[in-house]
């Protein structure tokens, strides 16, 4: 018996719910091999793309039976399922999320001289269409009252928006994960816009064909398991993760442990929360809105028998896990600062080329970090600090600064993604506003 299974390998968000089940065979551990399956061979046939459409296109047409993608996509998915009698899907467990909305992203040449939304009026603006990034535009749009003539929206895939970006043929290229942190990263991109700022959650989540599930429950329960281990082991060691994750799907680690890592972007939890299911009624209301969807029943979408049943036989709290909404934190003591880390969402980390992740208990520790082991002749390969107003975990030399204080020893830094934020800060703080080379310089030898 074949097994369809659509990843998006590249959409780091999906690994524990794809390629890290695949290359570690953690289906292969779970699948049952008594009772009614006794006599069935299993062939598992990994089918990977690089957005949500095809994998849904594939489930409708019965090539695929088990799928995953971004919240949008999720729900046009459902949608059709819903039109197609006899090919309906089921939303089955979550794979990551952010209670905020941050993931997808905004991005413009790191030249260019747009730093916000609204500067955008009037420009091209490409992004995947029926992507979950697209989805956050139009919510956006909506949110502000501007209609379909603000900017002249483009559908671009993200390989194809990143080529146009980098020649400076577009002016903007809006992505979901890891698109909006891969491209600064890469060095030729400037975030300005972030998904948290819709205040909307988003999450990446599994899907199947309902006649596969009710045939094959058992099925179903060992995919999600394979996935809840495949998020223990990314919480294990999620430096030696981003490594794998990158070998695996050539994103760089550095990238995909800002997601993962701990306090990333994204967190791993397969319980399905009401206000995921919220974003997904919020994101129908947008759609509906511009006739981009037809009815769509979402209560009746959403199945959560498998996944409870993975919790029950993993001996944990599916209920307990369903109004929680921690992460995995920073922790440690502080070699710099030489003091335990006791606020994580004010560290930072370093991982210094060839070497280890160093965790510090605040920015500027971060900074004396950088500036001593660059003294004894390491590299920094990156280093994160955390946003002060939106929360979310950003590369350390992509953010913008509010700076106080003279005395190099005493400076109080405090990190920001976007200028405007930044600059909104500085302001009641009577700071000055400063790059990640500035404040390097302003913390001397």
């Amino acid at each position: 018996m074949t097994i369809g299974i659509g990843t998006q390998n590249t959409t780091t968000n999906t690994v524990t719910g794809g390629i890290v089940i695949k290359e570690l065979k953690l289906l292969e551990k779970y699948l049952p091999k008594t009772g009614k399956y006794a006599d069935i061979d299993f062939r598992l046939d990994w089918q990977n793309a690089t957005s949500g459409p095809p994998i849904t296109n594939g489930m409708i047409a019965n090539k695929i039976q088990i799928g995953m993608m971004g919240d949008y996509p999720l729900l046009v998915n459902g949608a059709t399922g819903q039109q197609n009698k006899g090919n309906e899907t089921e939303l089955v467990a979550v794979i990551a999320y952010n209670a905020f909305g941050a993931g997808n992203g905004v991005v413009v040449h790191k030249d260019s001289p747009y730093y916000q939304l609204s500067d955008l009026k009037g420009t091209t603006v490409s992004v995947p269409f029926g992507s979950a990034a697209h989805g956050m535009l139009l919510q956006a749009m909506q949110a502000r009252g501007w209609n379909d003539g603000y900017w002249n929206l483009v559908s671009q895939s993200p390989e194809v928006g990143t080529t146009n970006l980098q020649e400076k043929k577009i002016d903007a290229h809006a992505d979901f994960v890891p698109f909006a942190e891969l491209l600064p990263y890469r060095g030729f991109a400037r975030k300005i816009f972030d998904g948290a700022e819709t205040k909307i959650p988003t999450f990446h989540g599994i899907v199947m064909r309902k006649d596969f599930s009710a045939r094959y429950p058992e099925v179903a329960v060992a995919y999600i398991k394979a996935m809840m281990e495949a998020d223990d082991w990314v919480r294990k060691n999620p430096k030696l993760a981003a490594e794998k994750i990158q070998e695996w799907t050539k994103i760089e680690k550095e990238v995909a442990y800002i997601f993962l890592g701990p306090g990333g972007i994204h967190t791993l939890d397969p319980s399905i929360k009401p206000m995921l299911v919220d974003s997904v009624r919020t994101a129908y209301g947008v759609l509906k809105k511009m006739n981009r969807v037809k009815e769509f029943d979402v209560d009746g979408w959403v199945n959560e028998t498998y996944v409870r049943q993975a919790f029950k036989e993993r001996g944990q709290d599916y209920d307990a896990q369903k109004q929680t909404l921690a992460n995995y934190d920073i922790g440690g003591i502080d070699p710099v600062c030489k003091k335990p880390i006791t606020r994580p969402r004010e560290a930072g980390e370093i991982w210094i080329e060839g070497g280890d992740i160093v965790a510090l208990s605040s920015t500027a520790c971060t900074f004396m970090g950088i500036r001593k082991y660059e003294s004894e002749g390491k590299k920094i390969a990156v280093s994160y600090v955390f946003d002060k107003a939106l929360g979310i975990k950003v590369f350390a030399d992509k953010a913008f600064y509010s700076v106080a204080g003279t005395d190099p020893a005493k400076l109080e830094i405090v990190p920001f993604l976007l200028k405007k934020d930044a600059e909104a800060y500085a302001g009641k703080a009577g700071a000055v506003v400063a790059t990640y080379t500035d404040v390097l310089a302003k913390m001397g030898k």
